[in-house]
């Protein structure tokens, strides 16, 4: 990250705390260039510097506590709620029961909080490479950490995408990758061979969400993660998004696939969490999902929805059958099907007159017409 003097010489304001304005923090990188988004620091709460990153927390003056890793925003006390409950329900409401859940990343425990929401989850494995990430978060955003302490989580410190590739085939009803951007050693988690991976990992009919970047500055990494989704995952690809004030353009992307098997409909929530209240005791209520929230997120503004990354290509057309054969002319069917010129006979039995409905109504015309009420039975050549 580029820096700006800091707080001066003697400030308690590391480097990574760079400003335009000293006392505040700016993002600055090359994934969005020209633009950077401030807030300004009450108190410097944490620096440090683990084996892959560094690590800062400080209080903001108007978005709480804020965790940073290498100088961008990770998560905020006032809009952390956004990202985490839409990464983790809009794929996990979408499926009926799931049982196993894998979320890669998603050291600050937002993710597994949301997941363990879900009263049919039996087991959730979180594989992060970074454990300093989860004892700041711990420490300082215990709101967020909280499901950390879910007796059904398994914390892995590790290489995601090791983890991924050892997991027997099959194992996941769901899998969550909570990634920073597609920049140093994340690049991995966009990439073909790394989604390729996720879908082994997935049962039939299974589902995965990674964080997609923004539609306002990242069209073309988007593209990119779309067209390698379809590539590999069989079932469903689509794109949803949504508001988080403190990330870069005030948006972030997601991108929801499945696996082949049971039919899938990301827009539709099927497994509604927002109707469940039992988790609100030890989690807090949801203060940013619902069930119209989900489907909404779907709803692409009309620039997105032109780019042909975006548009859900229809299934091949079925082969349409040939047309039934013309009916042949009488002429050129054989002698033995033709109709036979010569004349033909009718027997007639004149006597069913007597039971027409209508006979009582010709009572009159019989005495004009007796050959019509007579029971004799009559020859017609026709």
């Amino acid at each position: 990250m580029e820096v700006n003097n800091g707080g001066g010489e003697g400030s308690d304001l590391p480097e990574s705390i760079s400003s335009v304005i000293p006392g505040w923090f700016s993002e600055i990188s090359t994934l969005w260039p020209g633009e950077a988004h401030s807030l300004k620091v009450e108190k410097l709460l944490f620096h440090g510097k683990s084996d892959y990153q560094n690590i800062t927390v400080f209080q903001s003056s108007t978005y709480g506590k804020v965790l940073v890793l290498d100088g961008v925003i990770q998560l905020t006390e006032r809009d952390e709620c956004a990202y985490q409950e839409m990464i983790t329900h809009l794929p996990l409401c979408s499926i009926p029961n799931p049982k196993k859940v894998l979320v890669i990343g998603g050291g600050d425990g937002g993710v597994l909080r949301e997941v363990a929401r879900h009263s049919s989850i039996e087991k959730i494995d979180i594989c992060e490479i970074d454990k300093m990430v989860v004892d700041v978060s711990q420490h300082f955003f215990p709101s967020v950490a909280v499901g950390f302490e879910d007796p059904r989580v398994t914390l892995h410190i590790g290489d995601g995408v090791a983890f991924l590739k050892a997991a027997p085939e099959g194992t996941y009803d769901a899998i969550i990758v909570d990634s920073s951007d597609p920049i140093g050693p994340a690049r991995e988690l966009f990439e073909k061979p790394f989604f390729e991976s996720l879908a082994k990992a997935l049962r039939p009919g299974g589902v995965m969400c990674t964080q997609a970047e923004s539609i306002w500055l990242h069209m073309h990494i988007i593209e990119n993660i779309v067209a390698n989704c379809r590539q590999i995952f069989k079932g469903c690809v689509d794109y949803a998004w949504t508001t988080v004030p403190t990330y870069p353009s005030g948006v972030i992307g997601f991108m929801l696939c499945a696996t082949e098997g049971p039919a899938v409909d990301f827009k539709h929530s099927i497994n509604p969490i927002d109707a469940d209240d039992s988790h609100v005791k030890t989690k807090g209520p949801l203060k940013f999902y619902n069930s119209e929230i989900h489907s909404a997120a779907f709803c692409l503004p009309s620039f997105a929805r032109k780019n042909e990354s975006f548009v859900q290509k229809p299934p091949p057309p079925s082969p349409i059958p040939p047309p039934p054969p013309e009916p042949q002319a009488l002429s050129s069917l054989p002698r033995s099907t033709a109709l036979d010129s010569r004349p033909h006979h009718i027997t007639l039995d004149w006597s069913q007159c007597h039971n027409s409905p209508r006979r009582s109504e010709q009572r009159e015309g019989c005495h004009e017409s007796p050959d019509l009420c007579t029971s004799e039975t009559k020859d017609l050549q026709v």
